[in-house]
């Protein structure tokens, strides 16, 4: 079966063929970061409109690089939630006009589950595992029981890490995107010279819970109070600084997820996934398997879109053509071990 993905959540205009949920036949991404680096951020009105200016030529991309036609679609799916409204509808529209001219089943996509089951692609592994989603927009810890089966462990109570990440370069005038930059500059930095606190939340129950805004305002605006005195207050020292913090505050997180449940395998996605560090730590989680998404499905992408699209297709899941964007996040409740 070969399903044609559409994922226009946010700036990344992407298009791709998956057959068999597996194979990627091609994942074209058309970025439109340097048209939104003027800003240091993502502008909703100029992502929704390139969105419509490209789709188009972006779909045609996908068929040409895997070598079909419009006939040989067997299903189209689609990102409808969450994410900007104005990007998510012209990628619903279009996907529900395909699938409609060919007669084929359609199927909106959440986002989220697309990232936590994006490294399913390359590197499957068993039911259950733990998710760990960290991007601009979300960070959450949670067990996977199944591709439509998540029990939600934790989640940021305020900031998102990318956010974070994104915030201090843009502060700093480190340069857009802020993850890439700050993972770049933090090679040549030195990650003590300035030791920046994590949070305490010891208040209710947040066992996994996480929390950027009070590290984003240390970086941002106190950085003599956690200076170490003598290192050089560089963009290089700064970001490794940051960095090494904001990983800190993950992993402690991560690891007691993984002793209170039992859990052996775990599996990153999100844009922040492609994060140096963070992958390294990861790794280095003594038995634990990890499996992380290659670079290129780390970001929006709409390979990870057909790729889960296959998984409900397969036990006759599909969606009304009435079924539309929605901007929030699907609502959830927490479980804990």
């Amino acid at each position: 079966m070969k399903v044609l993905g559409i994922e226009t959540s946010c700036d990344e205009c992407s298009v791709a063929v998956v057959e068999d949920g597996v194979s990627i036949l091609s994942n074209i991404v058309a970025t439109q970061i340097e048209l939104h680096t003027p800003y240091q951020g993502v502008v909703p009105e100029i992502a929704s409109r390139l969105h419509t200016e490209w789709i188009s030529q972006v779909v045609q991309s996908a068929l040409n690089e895997a070598d079909m036609v419009v006939a040989d679609i067997d299903a189209v799916a689609v990102t409808n939630r969450p994410g900007l409204l104005g990007s998510l509808l012209v990628g619903v529209n279009f996907a529900k006009g395909f699938a409609a001219t060919l007669d084929v089943p359609f199927i909106g996509i959440d986002h989220i589950r697309a990232h936590l089951y994006a490294s399913q692609i390359e590197h499957p592994l068993d039911y259950p595992y733990l998710g760990v989603l960290v991007s601009g927009g979300h960070t959450v810890i949670c067990k996977v029981n199944g591709y439509d089966d998540i029990d939600v462990l934790g989640t940021t109570i305020d900031d998102a890490i990318g956010e974070a990440f994104d915030k201090v370069a843009k502060h700093h005038g480190f340069g857009y995107p802020g993850g890439v930059v700050i993972d770049r500059l933090a090679k040549n930095g030195d990650s003590k010279a300035f030791l920046f606190p994590g949070p305490a939340l010891q208040k209710g129950n947040h066992p996994y819970d996480v929390s950027y805004s009070g590290l984003k305002t240390a970086v941002i605006n106190q950085l003599d109070q956690f200076w170490d005195g003598t290192s050089a207050k560089s963009p290089e020292n700064i970001a490794a600084s940051f960095q090494r913090t904001a990983i800190v505050i993950l992993m402690k997180r991560v690891r007691k997820a993984l002793d209170d449940t039992g859990l052996t395998r775990l599996a990153v996605g999100g844009g922040v996934a492609a994060n140096s560090l963070l992958r390294s730590e990861m790794k280095a989680l003594t038995g634990i398997e990890v499996a992380f998404p290659s670079m290129e499905l780390c970001t929006d992408n709409g390979a990870m879109i057909a790729g889960l699209a296959y998984r409900y297709l397969v036990d006759g899941i599909t969606s009304d053509l009435s079924v539309t964007a929605s901007a929030r996040v699907t609502a959830f409740k927490k479980t804990y071990p």
